[in-house]
């Protein structure tokens, strides 16, 4: 099309001044506006088009005896061809995340991965054998826009089981006349399947329906100690991304959130992705999580970039209008390492003196407050206040045990600047005493409580307690801390066992999944994430209270992680059980996507030698007694196939025959006779119920 570009530009000018400034800046044109407007099949300007013989000769095609407009091919060189470097947008700030020279946000296509450990189709080829020159060990394919209706389509559920109390490792076939029912408002979800297609499946049931989702994508490091293989090209990488986050958005409620782990080799392009997707308005926070101490003082590793010890978060609400606030979530601390550490730190504990008798009060007067309602003041005398060093010596106790015996007493005193002490000040005459002053704040902590405050002195300086600020747990007092955005104090050392399953990499923290958790849900909230790994999310989620969806599209699903929500439903001690007192409990329906193209496709990836490979390949063009013959791509040359060149190259090349849109058998399908042969009426029947609600 380049060498149209100068006249199409002089055909749009004569044909857009009709229209004004619409589309002009001063002598330039707004490109932007006009794709627009094109995206949006503006009337108006797409009969002034029809008008342009030179439109209508180069962008106006017939087939079949019907004309078609190819607005995406004009919009292309409206918006991407070189000649217009010119133009307005030049200097206009449309800044975004491209892939081959377009833009993601415009980009309608969609790449379908494969996480598996696929290096192997790549391992013998020369840079030159690869596609546009680079390294694409994360298989994946652009699927046309054309295709992804189907691709995104409703998909069967198979092989359907129910996990509940006292029931691990059975099945409710053998109840119920084996049916498994399904609840949307009670039940827990766990779907087997590649999660992209999964979470296309739920959309009509659960959009806007998500209170939270968690996820903690591959993060495109190259390293192969994962099952992912989460290595593959950057904008196919983010292009992998921006196709899940997509349809996150859709399932997330209104004033939900989404938070996004990832570490620092692609945190800056995810936030600005996620900018395009959810919108800069409704970014909420970064945080940064410390999750590994440097490496000692062997200098084993080292290199010319610092240690990596930090990881992020990106967090985002659908709707910074409806979404109110976090839920106020503390770190905890133990007081005493929690002294000792503000001693080196060079900073005092003001927490110093104890409320031994609050003594006796009698009635002084009553005044108002700023919205006229009562504040009763009382005088207090035969009190006795005296400080926490004076009461381990009178009572040869420790620091510690004086601070976990008086706990509710244990305060000191600050110069508010607050209405209440103003008038309590100005009601009592600087009087060198101590009055309490009963009121209901109209706004704050206590907002709507009847409150008690004590103030002391000529000043009237207000107490203040450690229990606002502090918890007993047992024997021990713990400092509480608001937490900002930045997270530490979590346990990695044996966070590979935790729930007592074994996940050499990846794994996160039952305490770092419940700070998020209890920041941003409620109970009974539905919390999702598609990145499932050992289901530290969905045990999490269980033990707080909370519904779950996960899906996992790899094979220890059923080795790892279904095995350890077994476990906490029988009531696994490890994580965060003792935190919340855990006592087991909950159920989940598990389900699969059926697979059809994908099944072969694990065979093909799996298959070890050439025979095996062969094998496969007669499997899917016949098919065999369980199994249909494979989809094969419409853009597929058999004749190609040349078993001569070898194992990786025609492990590759049977890839690509699979058509990526039939990788599951599709729910408008279950009524074909040759599928509704291969399911059991079980699963039919739960097909049928989850998605129309009956037979």
């Amino acid at each position: 099309m380049a060498k149209i570009e100068p006249k199409i530009f002089d055909e749009l000018k004569t044909a857009l001044v009709s229209f004004g400034d619409k589309y002009f800046v001063a002598e330039e044109l707004n490109r932007s506006k006009l794709t627009d407007d094109l995206r949006n099949y503006d009337e108006a300007l797409l009969s002034k088009l029809f008008e342009v013989d030179f439109i209508k000769q180069h962008f106006i095609k017939e087939v079949a005896g019907q004309k078609l407009f190819q607005i995406e091919q004009l919009e292309e060189a409206v918006l991407y061809n070189d000649y217009w470097d010119t133009s307005y947008t030049k200097y206009e700030n449309r800044v975004g995340l491209a892939s081959k020279g377009k833009f993601l946000q415009d980009s309608q296509d969609v790449v379908l991965d494969f996480p598996f450990k696929d290096g192997v189709l790549t391992a013998s080829m020369t840079k030159e054998d690869n596609e546009d020159g680079y390294d694409d060990a994360f298989l994946n394919e652009v699927i046309e826009k054309d295709e992804i209706d189907r691709l995104f389509d409703k998909k069967v559920f198979v092989n359907v089981k129910r996990f509940g109390d006292n029931q691990t490792a059975q099945h409710s076939t053998e109840v119920d006349n084996g049916i498994v029912s399904f609840d949307k408002e009670k039940d827990n979800l766990i779907i087997k399947g590649n999660n992209l297609l999964a979470l296309h499946t739920l959309a009509d049931k659960y959009a806007g329906q998500i209170k939270l989702i968690y996820i903690d994508p591959p993060y495109n490091t190259g390293s192969d100690s994962f099952s992912y293989n989460d290595k593959f090209n950057h904008s196919a990488w983010l292009t992998f991304m921006k196709n899940r986050l997509e349809i996150a958005y859709e399932l997330l409620k209104d004033d939900g959130a989404i938070f996004v782990h990832c570490d620092d080799n692609e945190q800056a392009y995810l936030k600005v992705l996620l900018d395009d997707i959810f919108g800069s308005d409704n970014f909420l926070n970064t945080l940064s999580v410390f999750t590994k101490v440097s490496a000692g003082a062997s200098g084993g590793g080292e290199d010319k970039k610092l240690k990596k010890n930090i990881e992020y978060i990106h967090i985002f609400t659908k709707n910074n209008s409806y979404f109110s606030s976090f839920y106020p979530v503390y770190k905890k601390t133990e007081l005493e390492a929690y002294i000792t550490q503000m001693k080196q730190d060079g900073k005092s504990f003001k927490y110093t003196n104890v409320l031994v008798d609050s003594g006796k009060e009698t009635y002084y007067k009553t005044i108002k407050d700023g919205s006229g309602d009562d504040i009763v003041i009382n005088k207090v005398d035969d009190y006795k206040i005296t400080t926490i060093n004076q009461l381990a010596k009178e009572e040869n106790l420790s620091i510690q045990e004086v601070y976990d015996k008086y706990f509710d007493k244990v305060m000191t005193t600050t110069n508010a600047q607050t209405s209440i002490r103003t008038r309590v000040w100005e009601a009592t005459d600087n009087e060198n005493n101590m009055y309490t002053a009963t009121y209901t704040p109209k706004s704050g902590r206590n907002k709507g409580k009847r409150t008690k405050l004590i103030f002391s002195g000529k000043q009237k300086v207000l107490f203040i307690w450690l229990k606002d600020t502090a918890v007993k747990e047992g024997k021990k007092t713990y400092k509480k801390e608001k937490i900002g955005t930045f997270w530490d104090g979590f346990s990695w050392i044996n966070v590979t066992k935790e729930g007592q399953v074994k996940f050499e990499s990846g794994k996160k923290t039952e305490g770092l999944i419940q700070r998020v958790i209890e920041m941003a849900s409620d109970e009974n909230d539905i919390v999702l994430d598609f990145f499932m790994g050992s289901g530290t999310t969905q045990a999490t989620a269980l033990k707080m209270k909370r519904r779950f969806i996960g899906i996992e599209q790899m094979d220890y699903i059923n080795e790892i992680s279904v095995p350890r929500l077994q476990k906490v439903i029988d009531g696994e001690q490890g994580g965060i059980s003792k935190d919340v007192n855990w006592q087991g409990g909950g159920s989940f329906v598990y389900a699969e996507l059926f697979p059809k193209n994908m099944g072969y496709l694990q065979d093909v990836i799996h298959a070890k030698d050439l025979e095996e490979l062969k094998s496969v390949y007669e499997r899917m063009l016949s098919g065999t007694d369980t199994d249909e013959p494979a989809d094969i791509s419409f853009r597929a040359d058999l004749s190609k196939i040349d078993w001569l060149q070898g194992f990786d190259g025609n492990k590759r090349l049977l890839v690509k025959l699979l058509d990526k849109n039939g990788l599951y058998y599709n729910y408008s399908e279950i009524g074909d006779s040759n599928v509704r042969d291969m399911i059991t009426d079980s699963d039919y029947t739960f097909n049928k119920t989850f998605y129309e609600g009956g037979d």
